[in-house]
């Protein structure tokens, strides 16, 4: 099994100066960074198996951040979306929030508060993905039981005693004892 990439600050601003002191600041702080100059720059890169976050721009040439936060909501990816920008007003920030972006922030950008926000933002990526890979695992679990594992299931998960089981499929309270010892080891349990 292969490791899981590690979290990056995925940075997106097209000024230059502003990319590189925020990559320095946040590096300085133990974060690992990616920084782009477009919105498009980071579309075509990014992939949804990348833990991390997004500290955004809001106005950028060519996509903006709230059209960048759009395209990734249409491709179902749940990064987590810090909005920062120099010239906010109420309407852009309450779109962005209204969107589910994690935070917005206003430049120039107060250090404590942005390396804060950006530690919840991993924080709460990371917990969605472990809570993302238990249920995918607990599916995959659940696709290895047969039919009739199944419907002994569903008869326990009503309350139904093994005698009252094995009356509802036709079979014997032994054989659902069975059939419960095989659930519980494809499943785990």
């Amino acid at each position: 099994m292969t490791p899981a990439p590690e979290a990056t600050v995925f940075i997106v601003d097209d000024d230059a100066a502003v990319r590189d002191s925020l990559q320095m600041l946040l590096r300085l702080r133990g974060q690992r960074t990616a920084g782009f100059e477009s919105g498009e720059a980071f579309l075509s890169a990014y992939q949804p198996t990348w833990p991390g976050c997004l500290l955004l721009d809001l106005r950028m040439p060519g996509l903006s951040g709230l059209q960048v936060q759009e395209a990734l909501i249409q491709r179902d990816y749940a990064l987590p979306i810090i909005i920062m920008t120099a010239h906010g007003d109420i309407t852009s920030a309450r779109s962005a929030l209204k969107a589910g972006a994690f935070d917005f922030l206003e430049k120039p950008l107060d250090d404590e508060v942005l390396v804060d926000v950006i530690e919840q933002a991993l924080r709460v990526d990371g917990e969605q993905r472990s809570s993302a890979a238990h249920k995918l695992a607990s599916r995959s679990r659940m696709h290895r039981l047969t039919m009739r594992e199944r419907q002994v299931m569903r008869l326990l998960a009503d309350g139904l005693h093994n005698r009252d089981i094995g009356t509802a499929l036709g079979i014997s309270p032994r054989t659902v004892e069975i059939y419960k010892a095989r659930m519980m080891e494809k499943l785990q349990a």
